[in-house]
């Protein structure tokens, strides 16, 4: 196989757009939004109310264990997920 036939790498994302915590804490905060505005508003849809809190719980959670794994993977834990500690 030649040089031209390798495909070149892309170029590295820049760290504004590697970094999930934005996303993460903008999502959860939105689903505690809509709690609010659900209660507020319709009170009486159980589905609804139940559905906006577990979304922000299950955010909450999961940055948690997105946080957990980033501080293995920076302490160098063989347990750690790969990729994260430059994040």
């Amino acid at each position: 196989m030649s040089e031209r036939d390798v495909a070149p790498s892309p170029p590295p994302l820049p760290h504004r757009l590697a970094d999930p915590v934005p996303v993460v804490l903008g999502g959860t905060a939105l689903w505690f939004l809509g709690f609010l505005v659900v209660l507020v508003v319709d009170r009486s849809n159980s589905t609804l109310l139940w559905t906006t809190l577990s979304g922000g719980l299950l955010g909450i959670i999961g940055y948690g264990v997105f946080y957990w794994q980033r501080r293995a993977a920076r302490r160098g834990s063989r347990t750690a997920q790969q990729g994260l500690d430059d994040v």
